[in-house]
């Protein structure tokens, strides 16, 4: 089965929409940063309505230009996820501080919660179950928490390649899911190929974890792009693939689509409709609009201004 995609565009007029790819994407959501959203004019003239949008929060980002980032988006007519990475937030003022800014500026009850990447905590969290301990959200009035899911694993969380931690931290996650009133889910790391994903998932059902999962993919990008993020990432075995791709100078040249994976997905889940991913989550790491165009050629719902 092949992994990756790399094809020319169909000529002007080609009818090549797949419908169970489009149910597939229908409803999709999609990751910015403030620095991104700033190239973007006009998020209505690339994004289907009422799709979510997540702003990561990388270390060193001031939470003015979160709050800024989300607030624009939001009277923009989209529902708004930033990120809340626990390594960065030093004790539960700031959380609290975050919270109530994003809800007070921009009207956001939302959140991705996540350790985040860096490898010394800030302060008093190290991870997102801590942040959902506080019990803040909730007391906010949050109407949704999704928390990170890894299909390949996590060597930050699990240093010797097993699943041991991760396992036990969605157990737990889950066993909170049945207290919040808040719906959860998983929005997952980024991976390329279906076979593992499936399994992964199937995985999870046999361990009763039933958070729906929001399929993390890679947008279209150039392939040695992709490579950089997802060393950066700590993508798994997926990263061995894109390594052997990119030794074939031909393929090396032209752009990745996520193609093969989302269409393998969509043929598991139209064949097994209890599949439990929920929704796909874009990594954009070529650029907003290469993603939000592949998604639209694909199927997807079009962007507000275009309807």
């Amino acid at each position: 089965m092949a992994l990756l995609s790399f094809r020319k565009k169909p000529a002007p007029g080609a009818t090549t929409v797949n419908p169970g790819v489009a149910s597939f994407l229908n409803g999709y959501s999609i990751e910015v940063m403030p620095r991104t959203a700033e190239k973007v004019d006009d998020f209505k003239a690339l994004l289907p309505a009422g799709t979510r949008v997540y702003i990561a929060h990388i270390d060193g980002t001031p939470i003015s230009d979160m709050v800024r980032t989300a607030r624009r988006l939001a009277l923009d007519g989209f529902p708004v996820m930033p990120h809340f990475p626990a390594r960065i937030i030093g004790d539960a003022a700031t959380l609290g501080d975050w919270i109530a800014r994003y809800q007070g500026e921009a009207g956001v009850d939302q959140a991705l919660l996540l350790a985040g990447g860096v490898t010394h905590p800030a302060g008093d969290y190290h991870s997102s179950m801590q942040l959902l301990e506080t019990g803040l959200f909730d007391k906010a009035g949050f109407t949704h928490l999704h928390v990170a899911g890894h299909p390949e694993g996590n060597r930050d969380i699990d240093p010797d390649g097993s699943m041991k931690n991760v396992d036990e931290a969605l157990a737990w996650k889950q066993k909170f899911s049945e207290l919040t009133d808040a719906k959860m889910a998983l929005a997952t790391q980024f991976a390329f190929e279906a076979k593992p994903i499936i399994a992964w998932v199937d995985a999870l059902n046999r361990a009763g974890i039933t958070i729906p999962v929001h399929i993390g993919i890679a947008g279209p990008a150039r392939l040695q792009t992709l490579i950089k993020f997802a060393i950066a990432c700590g993508v798994g075995p997926s990263l061995k693939v894109l390594q052997k791709r990119a030794m074939d100078v031909s393929k090396l040249l032209l752009p990745y689509q996520p193609t093969e994976v989302i269409g393998d997905l969509a043929a598991h889940k139209a064949a097994n409709p209890d599949f439990n991913i929920a929704s796909v989550h874009f990594f954009p790491l070529g650029g907003i609009r290469g993603n939000a165009t592949w998604a639209t050629e694909n199927g997807a719902p079009k962007p507000v201004n275009q309807i």
